[in-house]
């Protein structure tokens, strides 16, 4: 699966401990940051000190990541009991721009979506336009090294909430990626989910 989002659970999990953590940002516009066009140095200058940089081989390339993530416990959570917290990131290739996503738990801009609607997505024949119909705005955007295909792109549907106590604290993560071929017809999808509600 992507590890891009994986350590996203894992990294609110450590701001809900502290109860209010890291830098609150707004989520950024998708036609602010381009894939294949902006520069760690562009998404620096605009989103600010990252919270958290990494690297990882994706597709035997090696991509280096800039996370940006936000929790409060006073703030207002799409669900009962879940701590909101925002987390955006972006993944270089190369000093460029091959990836990004942006997930939330929080009322106003989250980014929970309806996983049993994956099922009517069908490789080759669903479109760019059906996707976006059946499960609203992405999280964020891929190509390649984040996607194995070399021409095409995906879309990134995300949502990760933490809930309970710091003795007793419950994750849930669910990621779906679909990508498309250079005519806009899914070619991949890609859906997981850990942890419970």
């Amino acid at each position: 699966m992507y590890r891009a989002l994986s350590g996203f659970a894992v990294a609110i999990g450590l701001l809900v401990l502290t109860g209010c953590a890291g830098t609150n940002f707004v989520r950024p516009d998708a036609e602010t940051f381009k894939n294949g066009q902006a520069s760690y140095a562009q998404v620096v200058v605009r989103m600010g000190k990252p919270w958290r940089e990494g690297a990882a081989l994706k597709n035997e390339k090696s991509i280096k990541s800039a996370t940006y993530a936000y929790a409060s416990t006073g703030g207002n959570p799409l669900r009962q009991g879940v701590t909101p917290a925002r987390a955006a990131s972006f993944h270089f290739y190369n000093d460029t721009l091959v990836g990004h996503e942006f997930v939330s738990s929080w009322a106003e801009d989250h980014t929970d979506f309806d996983e049993n609607k994956v099922k009517d997505i069908v490789k080759g024949k669903t479109t760019r336009a059906q996707v976006a119909q059946l499960l609203g705005k992405p999280a964020g955007a891929y190509i390649h090294p984040m996607i194995k295909a070399e021409t095409g792109d995906a879309v990134v549907y995300a949502y990760s909430e933490t809930s309970g106590s710091a003795f007793n604290l419950k994750f849930y993560r669910k990621v779906l990626v679909v990508s498309f071929d250079t005519a806009g017809t899914v070619s991949d999808v890609d859906f997981s989910s850990s942890g419970s509600k």
